[in-house]
């Protein structure tokens, strides 16, 4: 039992915990400081980019569900798209796994970070404004739909992009890229 014991400790890093939890704390409590999308939006993504990059693809498709509960919960998603929330979650897999295996199976390390952050944030668009158009239709009325379609439209497309450019910067900080 013992060897067990030694083993598991073994393969436990303290470091990439501590990265994944204060990442992740910021995801869930940003929200619920920040009610700016155009703001939280880019942090949100950029987070979610270095959980990927620093500790792992597991530990990031895990947070990818934390910022839309935490949206709703908040008050930054209005509870009329409390409908919406899976379909949030997986557009933020999508992004993940886009840049995840692009970035990964590129040769060059920039221009995969840039052609995997571009291909997730088009991913995660066209499947979030594609599934958000016709669940609103469904369960919305019509005036609201408009908003709907505005606030999980070109605004997803544009804060991925500036999450990555914010996620770059950071890697590059820390020479990661």
């Amino acid at each position: 039992m013992r060897y067990f014991q030694e083993q598991t400790f073994e393969q436990v890093n303290a470091r990439t915990i501590a990265q994944f939890l204060a990442m992740v704390g910021l995801v869930m409590l940003l929200p619920f400081y920040i009610h700016i999308q155009w703001f939280t939006g880019p942090i949100i993504n950029a987070l979610l980019i270095l959980i990927l990059i620093l500790v792992g693809l597991r530990s990031a498709l895990i947070a990818c569900f934390i910022p839309s509960i935490m949206a709703l919960t908040s008050g930054l998603l209005p509870a009329v798209f409390a409908p919406a929330l899976p379909f949030i979650m997986i557009s933020n897999v999508i992004f993940i796994l886009a840049i995840d295996w692009i970035y990964y199976n590129f040769k060059d390390d920039k221009k995969g970070y840039w052609i995997g952050v571009f291909t997730g944030a088009l991913l995660k668009f066209i499947f979030l404004y594609a599934s958000i158009n016709m669940v609103a239709r469904i369960i919305v009325k019509e005036d609201l739909t408009i908003k709907i379609a505005q606030m999980m439209g070109w605004m997803q497309f544009f804060t991925a992009i500036a999450g990555g450019a914010i996620a770059w910067g950071i890697l590059k900080w820390l020479r990661r890229l």
